[in-house]
């Protein structure tokens, strides 16, 4: 039972990360000056919806005394790879975009979100000792490892694009 009790408090404070992520993402979506951080930012709240929804799956089931099960396991991101993603559209754009302050900004705020939520659930899977409850911290870890990538994708290329395709790209400098 300690353990249930210790796993429904930590749902509940990875609830509330989430909410205050999605929360984040759909606002810094209104206040983006172009479309590439739009979509990244559109993206990141749906993934954050689905990890809500997963959440609470599993909080309403060990509220309810029952045991960690895989139900969860069915709330699947659209896009199973983010930075792929990111990458293909980054590549639509080519190496002229203009991003504001204020989108850079929001960028920088949603990296440190990502690694705070990688920081807690990384201390979380320390504590865990249900199979399924790691699997479940394990499958948060590397989602959030993904945001926190992409959003440095992002940031590089808001704040250098040619620098992004050089280094993404791996382009070689002719004559060198």
């Amino acid at each position: 039972m300690e353990s249930s009790d210790r796993a429904v408090k930590m749902l509940a404070a990875a609830l509330e990360k989430e909410e205050k992520g999605r929360d984040f993402y759909k606002q810094a979506v209104e206040k983006c000056s172009n479309e590439l951080g739009k979509d990244m930012f559109r993206t990141l709240a749906a993934e954050e919806g689905i990890h809500i929804r997963r959440i609470k799956e599993i909080y309403e089931t060990l509220r309810s005394g029952e045991k960690w099960s895989q139900g969860w396991k069915a709330y699947k991101f659209e896009n199973e790879d983010l930075q792929k993603l990111i990458r293909a559209r980054i590549m639509k754009l080519g190496p002229r975009i203009e991003a504001g302050t204020g989108d850079l900004e929001a960028v920088r705020i949603g990296i440190e979100m990502e690694q705070s939520a990688v920081n807690f659930y990384e201390e979380q899977m320390a504590k865990a000792s249900d199979p399924l409850e790691r699997d479940f911290i394990q499958c948060m870890i590397g989602e959030e490892r993904s945001h926190y990538a992409s959003l440095n994708d992002v940031k590089l290329f808001f704040e250098n694009p040619e620098s992004w395709f050089t280094e993404k790209e791996r382009h070689t400098l002719d004559g060198a």
